[in-house]
């Protein structure tokens, strides 16, 4: 193997004899250790970090699951009754803010702590959880989510530092498959409290998420930081003057000019522009288009089931003969919480870039799936394929850049992993709710079949009819059942149109990380 020149990254194949040490920058995987062996290598600080983003994910989802049918219910019912378009906006603005802020900030948890920045954003999300309820409006909502967004921006990197810190190159594939199976776990059981508690009063939802995350406290007081040693001592040297320390910026636009490095943030951004839609959109589009009730009928029978387990299991209505749109979306983290250590051990066995492809793939199939179909089946079998995809895919995003990362900069490299989301999510936030307005709002579809059937124009306005409320009205208004009047719409538009658009996108990021992998593979040889 050639010696590299200082301060870059070394280039290695995978099948070479000689493995590198585990803290070794490279470009390509090195040779990871067995499923179990690198199941015991983890260590205590790496299960107490998994804890914390489990309990921030928890929270996090417990919010962002509900958000968009909170937006956009009526009033009456105790939403904010707003469009989808609107609730783009917001989107647009926690999106930004979100992925914005660590891109500049990464690079303040390697200087000053990993467990310090992770106390105060606990302490962000906290208060922004607490002016949602606090403030039941489209406006006060709207200032909480920034606040939620702050949060989550500053804790990531000091989380994500740990975790790279607390790992090795031999376990890492392992390492980010378990630490993602345990966030999922926060993920899924998140959205289910929340179900529960928004059917007593929205305000319960974000009281309780507001006390989860607080726990984290209580983490942040059972473990030493990794690395923090070595972070005391470089302090400790720049204060004596024996070293020199670049201002954050320009060190931050030094790692950015390397062109391994830009080159993958900007391919991300493209995978983050149609990967987010499940969070985003699918809850509203289950919502107005996929009838769960044959489902239930089929596993408990007409009368659907009176389980207080299963209608917190399945996230049910309190009839027990539908499965909210939280439950059906949730069949995404409930598989990544239950199988994503197994898949991690498959894709030690690939390429990361390889693993990325195949995973994009799935997702793409699940898109399409989507936009195909409006039947429950379908949609199961779409939720079941884009989770297999994100388990190959997402874990493997993060693994591939904290381990190319410099070591004095773990953090700051995972901050910069927040740029595909801010270009990626930030414009997907706007796009896939207007879209779906476009082509898919059964709302709008519904004032539209009440003016062609003879209602007045004036009467389906949003002030003369509530944003939400239209398909109800419709309902009413013909005698005829829901079921029968959203097949009626659904074949008279081309509601899947939004999905085949993301789809595309995706494709477009498929191609451009398998050129991606096949350039990072030459240099490697040519390295060799």
């Amino acid at each position: 193997m050639t010696t590299a020149p200082q301060n870059e990254p070394t280039l290695v194949v995978r099948d070479e004899a000689t493995v590198p040490p585990p803290d070794e920058t490279t470009l390509a995987d090195v040779r990871q250790l067995g499923l179990w062996s690198a199941i015991a290598s983890l260590g205590y600080v790496f299960w107490i970090a998994g804890g914390m983003e489990m309990i921030e994910r928890l929270a996090y989802y417990g919010v962002r699951a509900v958000a968009t049918l909170y937006a956009t219910r009526p009033a009456a019912d105790g939403g904010l009754g707003v469009t989808m378009t609107t609730f783009g906006t917001l989107l647009l603005f926690w999106n930004l803010a979100q992925s914005l802020i660590p891109i500049f900030t990464g690079g303040l948890s390697d200087r000053y702590g990993y467990k310090l920045t992770i106390g105060v954003s606990t302490a962000i999300k906290a208060f922004g959880y607490l002016l949602m309820a606090w403030l039941p409006t489209y406006g006060g909502f709207f200032l909480g989510a920034m606040f939620l967004a702050a949060g989550t921006a500053v804790f990531k990197p000091g989380i994500q530092g740990t975790l790279i810190r607390a790992t090795s190159r031999r376990n890492s594939s392992m390492a980010w498959g378990i630490f993602y199976q345990t966030v999922n776990i926060g993920g899924w059981i998140g959205p289910l409290i929340a179900l529960h508690m928004r059917t007593m009063a929205w305000k319960y939802v974000f009281y309780t998420n507001a006390a989860f995350i607080c726990l984290n406290f209580l983490l942040l007081l059972t473990y030493r930081e990794p690395g923090q040693a070595e972070r005391l001592a470089r302090q400790q040297r720049i204060r004596a003057g024996h070293e020199k320390q670049r201002h954050l910026a320009a060190e931050a636009f030094a790692e950015l000019r390397k062109p391994h490095l830009a080159l993958y943030l900007l391919i991300f951004s493209v995978w983050w522009l149609m990967f987010p839609m499940l969070w985003d959109v699918l809850p509203k589009y289950i919502e107005d288009w996929v009838n769960t009730a044959p489902l239930i009928q089929r596993l408990f029978g007409p009368a659907g089931t009176a389980s207080p387990v299963w209608h917190f299991l399945l996230g049910m209505d309190a009839s027990g003969q539908t499965i909210q749109p939280e439950g059906i979306v949730n069949i995404n983290a409930g598989m990544i919480m239950l199988t994503c250590f197994l898949f991690a051990g498959l894709g030690a066995k690939l390429r990361a870039t390889t693993s990325m492809l195949i995973g994009t793939v799935f997702v793409i199939g699940a898109l399409v799936l989507f936009g195909a179909s409006n039947g429950v089946g379908a949609a199961l079998l779409a939720m079941v394929i884009f989770s297999i995809g994100e388990m190959l895919a997402s874990p493997k995003f993060s693994e591939f850049l904290g381990n190319i990362a410099p070591a004095d900069k773990k953090a700051m490299w995972i901050g910069f992993s927040q740029a595909p989301i801010l270009i990626g999510w930030t414009i997907e936030g706007k796009l896939g709710p207007y879209l779906y307005d476009v082509f898919s709002s059964k709302d709008i579809f519904a004032r539209q079949l009440l003016v062609e059937r003879g209602l007045s124009p004036q009467l389906v306005t949003e002030q003369a009819l509530p944003i939400g409320e239209a398909f109800k009205k419709l309902v009413a208004y013909t005698g005829q059942s829901p079921e029968l009047l959203t097949q009626q719409l659904y074949h008279a538009h081309h509601v899947g149109l939004t999905w085949y658009i993301f789809a595309a996108i995706g494709v477009a990021a498929a191609v451009m990380i398998w050129l991606y992998g096949r350039w990072i593979l030459k240099l490697a040889r040519r390295a060799a």
